[in-house]
């Protein structure tokens, strides 16, 4: 289940239709859709994933869906950020599926990870940024991977 701060709950069915419809609605703007996935150690409780799928209407706002997931696990940091990693692929996956019929490629979809040149997860650049490239997909990190760093980081 995701949900949506302007739609509520929603199943993927029903975001696909809100996506779509979001689309048409300006057809002649520029979209970008992003997923990111970002996540917060819960008091040795485990860890809050949360992913976003974001539809950017370039230069005029967007939507996004959240979808949250808490695992009991205890985690160093470089396990999470490649668990993060993940979590967004497989959501790119998840997305692509559902909107595959409708014309929309890997080449449309960007992925975005909490990581950057700055803090202790700059020594991981490399390593995620190749993974989600040799998946096949555009990647951003911090300070451009909003995605992640801004949408989903509510949320966590």
């Amino acid at each position: 289940m995701f949900q949506s701060p302007t739609y509520g709950s929603l199943e993927l069915p029903q975001i696909r239709e809100r996506i779509l419809t979001f689309l048409s609605e300006e057809p002649e703007h520029k979209y970008q859709l992003v997923v990111g996935t970002d996540s917060q150690p819960n008091n040795g409780a485990g860890v809050d994933f949360v992913t976003t799928i974001v539809v950017h209407r370039k230069g005029h706002g967007g939507i996004y869906f959240w979808k949250r997931v808490v695992n009991k696990k205890h985690y160093v940091l470089r396990q999470r950020m490649y668990d993060e990693a993940t979590m967004s692929l497989e959501m790119a996956e998840t997305v692509l599926a559902l909107l595959h019929k409708d014309g929309i490629t890997k080449y449309d979809v960007e992925i975005h990870v909490d990581i950057g040149q700055f803090g202790e997860t700059r020594e991981m650049i490399a390593e995620i940024v190749g993974m989600i490239r040799g998946s096949g997909y555009a990647v951003k990190i911090k300070p451009d991977a909003y995605a992640a760093s801004k949408v989903a980081d509510r949320y966590t």
